[in-house]
This record gives C-alpha cells, sequence and structure tokens, in this order.
C-alpha cells in the first residue's frame, strides 16, 4: 500500500503559530512529516510526503497529487494523512484548550478505519493526555468537511496533535519527548491500518 502524508500548510501562510512565535506549524508539520515517513520507509513501508515543498501548496494541487496516486495504483492501495497542530484562536494570545484529534470526512468511509487505528494508537501512546473524540456515530474519530479529506479517493484522516496556543500543550509538542510521540503514534496507527487491509 502507497502511505502518502500531508504536511498542512506552508511557509507563508498567515498565521498558524504559538502566541510566542517557538512553534510555526508549517515548519512543525514538516518535521513530523519527514520523521514518520523516515521511520515508516525504514521498516520497509512504501512511504512518501504529498508535499515535500515548503511552499503552501493549494488544497487542490494537494488533491490532485494524491488522486494521480490511486488512479496509478487503484484507491483501496492508498492511504492519507494530513499532519497539522491544532488552535483554539488565531495565534495573538494563550488558551487552555488540550487535545489529541483525528478527523474523517462525512459518513462511513474507509477512512473510519485508517482513523480507528490512529485513534488506538494516540490513546495508548499519548497515555495521559486528553483525547478529543467524539463517539456520536460509534466511532472516536470527529467529522468535518475539510478538502483534503472529501477530495481525495482513497482512505484519508487529518490529525490535530495538541494546541500550539496552550502553554502546557506547546512544551510538550517542542519536547523531544512529545515530537517521539507523535510520530510514533502516526507510525504505528498507519502500520496497523496496513496491516488490517492486508488481512481484509
Amino acid at each position: 500500500m502507497k502511505i502518502l502524508i500531508d504536511n498542512g500548510h506552508g511557509r507563508e501562510t498567515a498565521g498558524k503559530r504559538s502566541p510566542d512565535g517557538r512553534l510555526l506549524e508549517w515548519s512543525y508539520n514538516r518535521e513530523i512529516a519527514r520523521r514518520v515517513v523516515a521511520q515508516l520507509q525504514a521498516q520497509h513501508y512504501y512511504a512518501s510526503l504529498l508535499v515535500p515543498e515548503d511552499e503552501d501548496i493549494p488544497l487542490a494541487e494537494r488533491c490532485r497529487r494524491a488522486n494521480r496516486v490511486c488512479s496509478e495504483l487503484g484507491r483501496r492501495n492508498v492511504c492519507l494523512v494530513s499532519i497539522h497542530v491544532n488552535a483554539a484562536g488565531r495565534g495573538d494570545k494563550w488558551y487552555n484548550a488540550t487535545g489529541w484529534c483525528c478527523y474523517t470526512s462525512k459518513g462511513q468511509t474507509e477512512g473510519d478505519k485508517l482513523a480507528d487505528c490512529l485513534c488506538q494508537a494516540a490513546a495508548r501512546i499519548l497515555h495521559g493526555h486528553k483525547m478529543r473524540f467524539d463517539y456520536s456515530d460509534g466511532d472516536p474519530d470527529q467529522e468535518a468537511d475539510f478538502a483534503i479529506l472529501r477530495g481525495t479517493a482513497c482512505a484519508s484522516c487529518l490529525t490535530e496533535s495538541g494546541f500550539m496556543d496552550c502553554r502546557e500543550s506547546l512544551e510538550f509538542l517542542l519536547s523531544d519527548e512529545g515530537k517521539s510521540a507523535i510520530v510514533q503514534l502516526h507510525v504505528e496507527g498507519i502500520i496497523a491500518y496496513v496491516n488490517s487491509c492486508s488481512t481484509d
């Protein structure tokens, strides 16, 4: 299975930073995404970055890139995870919101199965941290009409790995421990999904 890792936003995206400027989301997402891809490749999984550029590639182009791979390999042979960091505001002041969450497109899709694997890994690896799960439809992911989710043909999820405008969350995000945990949960969740597909 081809694993596409999308790193949200780009260096010219307005805002998208911690109030103290220590975390720039475009840069942080790319660091995590590159480490996820490297670890998956080291374990012989077929993974690559959807957006190797530092620029903010438009969502329509991101979707085109993913769907081109789906056309080449078959949509059931591709999955996509878009990596982000959450915020309660616009980066101008501190808030208290914390937690990890995962989004899928609306309705039941193959993305829900991928999200289940990521959520299980997050709950295990981020033990003691808040999980922002929504079981209203029977599974833990949240649903949203994000373009990268509704515009791609393969199983797709978007993760939010904490809040950059919460002091406590920011310290964890920037720590070696935090980065390693976030990378690990993505790697383990994706591998669990890929392995489950091979047994279907």
